[in-house]
């Protein structure tokens, strides 16, 4: 497996993944690991919205070293045989309304409590990531290699895009699920549109759907959805699951 191989595998899974678990240092030094929703920018960077009263977020305000992990070995039978990663870096508290948008696209739920005074966006600053994709599959990842390059001309068109593919696309979108991923349902929704593929959400599950080349603004997203829509109308289904 090439390094850059190793970087999208690991980026893929934790844009793929909506939790994950926290690990920060408390007081005594002591880590403290918890269960947090999981969102991540378009270049892959964590994004969490956590309470300013959670311990975590006290923990943060002392140490910003974090580390997150990312487990994809959900439903195999031997676990330890699945791909999971860890990601290191420093969370830094944000006020971006992009950023907010983009978690609660994510996590619609979350736009109960999103707005709250004590409630917040942090960003990791990653560092570096530890791939473990099965037995004997272990690799270190330098944090600029595991982050994607930044893509502002799409950042900027992302909500039209969703809004418009949501409103005018839904078939197109059940579609992509249906065919291309395997899934069953009606009514999925696009949540997110980054360089590298889509997210899809419907009721409590999440779903990741790559692009067949990198994008980097909205007609290339344009381009690539309408390639994914012809390709599930002449392909034959994906096994269900």
């Amino acid at each position: 497996m090439s390094e850059g191989t190793q970087a999208s595998d690991a980026r893929r899974l934790i844009r793929a993944t909506d939790r994950a678990t926290l690990a920060t240092l408390d007081a005594d030094g002591w880590p403290f690991a918890s269960l947090v929703l999981l969102a991540v920018d378009h270049d892959a960077a964590p994004l969490l919205l956590i309470s300013d009263l959670a311990e975590h977020s006290k923990n943060l305000q002392r140490d910003p070293r974090v580390s997150l992990l990312v487990d994809g070995t959900a439903g195999l039978e031997e676990p330890l045989t699945g791909p999971r990663v860890t990601v290191l870096g420093r969370a830094l508290r944000t006020a971006e309304p992009r950023l907010k948008a983009r978690f609660v696209g994510r996590h619609p739920g979350s736009a109960l409590y999103a707005d709250f005074k004590d409630f917040a966006i942090w960003r990791v600053a990653v560092e570096r990531g530890h791939l473990v994709a099965g037995f004997g599959r272990i690799h270190w990842i330098a944090g600029g290699d595991l982050l994607d390059r930044a893509a502002p001309a799409l950042a900027e068109a992302e909500p039209g895009i969703l809004a418009h593919m949501n409103g005018d696309h839904g078939d197109a979108i059940d579609l992509y699920a249906r065919i291309l991923l395997g899934l069953d349902g009606t009514g999925w929704r696009l949540t997110g549109v980054d360089p590298e593929g889509c997210d899809l959400r419907l009721g409590g599950r999440v779903a990741r759907l790559d692009f067949p080349a990198r994008i980097a603004d909205a007609e290339g997203a344009r381009a690539a959805l309408v390639a994914l829509a012809q390709r599930a109308r002449g392909a034959n289904p994906a096994p269900p699951r």
